[in-house]
């Protein structure tokens, strides 16, 4: 490369703020550049009066570096994601506010720090180059197995018959192999090599820990989210449709057998769920309190405060809220955190990066799987298991785990006018 191509690159990048801008632009300015040149040669000039020809004909690279370059590859912030982060971010603190007294101020100082946590993981991510990720989806993929792995195999990591590690005060659990195991799958998906066959292999290792661990909500989303991710891989349609029916298939023959051969406490909790009148003193009862919460909530709020429900401050967040402050504000709750699945479907239509869209899609479902189950449970149309509503239940998981899927999208918007579109 001469010295005036070298000369006009850097003249360029000069008036480009972005050093990721910088680095794309000079990509992008050395491939039409060499295409010119070889354009010019063809017509007869040498390799060098080719190069100059290819360097005028790009015109002034003040004009374009300042004015054209600079303004239309400079990464972007979505500010109103980041503004929908901050709102539920604040929301987050009212579940523990209304249980006045019966909490201490150091559940609240915990608390910030989950925010706090939160917020510098969603911009952490933000920051990192996204498209870094997908060389490392093999590494991703094995961290998140591994984690399950240990989980199931080192004695000190179970409390209470639940495996957890715990890092000071914070207890991990296998909920938080889920974000490893989506980047990896974001990677396969968008990775030709990978057979079918290889897929089914990497697909059911997690499942199998997951219900070892026993954690049926993350192999619940677990299952949801590669499903989803598949349609919008490089599996063809055909494929992904014949697959789908046929799991479906084993699904009701599995379901089939495990009902006749349930075990009695595991009947109960199931005819709990679909009749639960009949069984108010035992599996029944938490069906109906909540059913009781919910029509005696009013639209601000009901005025008779009965007994605390337990987890009313985590997995019944939403049913607590609904009861403290009425179905005017549940409705607001429920736009607020849809407006996070139409933001980022939004997005999605802006990228033409595959790996990207796959990113957007895996996490998008993510967050519907949590944030559609806790609401059904809480009316009643779904069975109550541990499904925390995204952000706004009190714990590390709920915060983190959302904020680090935030960050991905945050990411993948940052760099949507970063993308390489050539045609050679």
């Amino acid at each position: 490369m001469s010295n005036r191509w070298n000369h006009f690159l850097s003249e360029v990048t000069t008036h480009i703020r972005s050093k990721e801008a910088k680095r794309f632009v000079t990509s992008e300015l050395e491939f039409h550049l060499e295409q010119v040149k070889k354009e010019w040669m063809g017509k007869g000039l040498s390799e060098a009066e080719a190069e100059e020809k290819a360097v005028n004909q790009m015109g002034s690279p003040s004009k374009l570096g300042g004015h054209e370059m600079n303004k239309l590859h400079k990464p972007r912030i979505d500010w109103w994601l980041i503004g929908l982060l901050a709102i539920t971010m604040g929301l987050s603190f009212l579940p523990l506010v209304t249980l006045g007294d019966e909490l201490s101020d150091g559940y609240l100082v915990i608390k910030a720090i989950h925010v706090l946590l939160g917020a510098m993981i969603a911009a952490a991510m933000m920051f990192i180059d996204y498209r870094k990720l997908e060389s490392k989806g093999w590494l991703f993929y094995s961290i998140g197995v591994l984690f399950l792995f240990l989980l199931l195999t080192i004695p000190n990591a179970i409390i209470n018959g639940i495996p957890y590690f715990m890092i000071g005060p914070f207890q991990l659990e296998s909920h938080y192999a889920l974000p490893f195991l989506f980047l990896g799958w974001a990677s396969f998906f968008n990775n030709p090599k990978i057979k079918l066959w290889q897929h089914f292999i990497l697909f059911t290792l997690p499942l199998l820990l997951f219900m070892a661990v026993p954690n049926l909500s993350g192999s619940f989303i677990y299952i949801v989210m590669v499903f989803v991710m598949m349609w919008w891989s490089m599996i063809s349609r055909i494929t992904a449709t014949l697959i789908t029916i046929t799991s479906i298939m084993g699904v009701a023959a599995f379901s089939t057998f495990v009902w006749f051969t349930v075990k009695e406490y595991q009947l109960a909790r199931i005819l709990g769920f679909l009749n639960p009148e009949k069984y108010p003193n035992s599996s029944g009862y938490m069906y109906l309190e909540l059913k009781e919460r919910l029509s005696s909530s009013g639209w601000f709020g009901s005025e008779a405060k009965s007994q605390p429900l337990p987890l009313e401050h985590t997995d019944y967040a939403f049913i607590n809220l609904t009861y403290q402050y009425g179905y005017l504000f549940a409705i607001g709750l429920f736009v607020i955190l849809s407006l996070f699945a139409a933001r980022i479907v939004m997005i999605s239509i802006q990228i033409n990066s595959r790996f990207g869209n796959l990113l957007l899609v895996g996490g998008v479902t993510l967050f519907l799987v949590q944030f559609l189950y806790n609401i059904g449970m809480m009316i009643g149309l779904l069975p109550l298991t541990s499904m925390s509503l995204p952000f706004i239940s009190y714990g590390f998981i709920p915060m983190i785990f959302n904020a680090f899927i935030m960050g991905v999208v945050l990411s993948v918007y940052r760099r949507k006018d970063l993308m390489l579109n050539r045609t050679v």
